[in-house]
């Protein structure tokens, strides 16, 4: 009697990993906390992209924060996340779209565990035509503790059904790599500071990895 093969799973972040969204953020946040008196700038960005609104507000704007004034000022960063993006259009990074379909075939599910609210992701998921490519959508109402806590990555491979030695993690941001390693998972980063990361595997773009990039961490866990 044959037995089927073990699960795996890829847990993809969004920003910067499948799309390249960091200036409309950069924009969308300067423009809400200067509507405050504050500043924000690119070291803040680069330190701060890919944590939760609420701990970026803690962090910038008073560790006291309420969870009302947490709502208003990330409300309006966010609705301005989304003008931006549908005014300038969203295209998903080289080798997207031909990792989200070798995988499956592969046997990999599929999950986005990220940061942002459930509405950006839809509204992204939506502009960009990968709505259905994945089996689970984790945002960041979902889980109490943002990265580089692992709770989402958790909480997405809870989801797909999947073991978290299992599952490879593909992020961009230091906070996130952290967050996969934390959650016993391997990690593969990218983007233009992808050396920096300290994943298990990196490149610079996803059309960069090898076929069997994915493949070869889940062997090695």
């Amino acid at each position: 009697m044959s037995s089927s093969p073990p699960k795996k799973a890829v847990l993809w972040d969004l920003d910067g990993t499948l799309i390249d969204s960091s200036e409309l953020h950069f924009t969308a946040w300067r423009e809400a906390l200067a509507a405050e008196g504050r500043t924000y700038d690119r070291v803040d960005h680069d330190a701060m992209f890919g944590m939760r609104n609420d701990d970026i507000l803690r962090r910038l704007v008073d560790p006291g924060i309420t969870e009302a004034e947490i709502a208003r000022i990330a409300g309006a960063k966010e609705r301005r996340y989304r003008e931006l993006a549908a005014r300038s259009g969203i295209e998903p990074l080289p080798g997207a779209r031909a990792w989200l379909r070798a995988l499956p075939q592969r046997g990999f599910r599929m999950a986005i565990a990220s940061s942002a609210p459930r509405e950006n992701l839809d509204a992204i998921l939506a502009a960009t035509g990968l709505t259905g490519a994945f089996d689970a959508v984790i945002s960041s109402e979902e889980v109490s503790r943002g990265k580089p806590h692992p709770d989402v990555f958790l909480r997405a491979a809870e989801r797909v059904a999947v073991p978290p030695a299992r599952c490879v993690v593909v992020e961009d941001a230091p906070a996130g790599v952290l967050a996969g390693k934390r959650g016993g998972m391997r990690v593969i980063g990218v983007g233009p500071r992808h050396a920096e990361l300290g994943a298990d595997r990196s490149a610079e773009r996803l059309d960069q990895l090898p076929e069997d990039a994915f493949d070869r961490l889940i062997e090695r866990g």
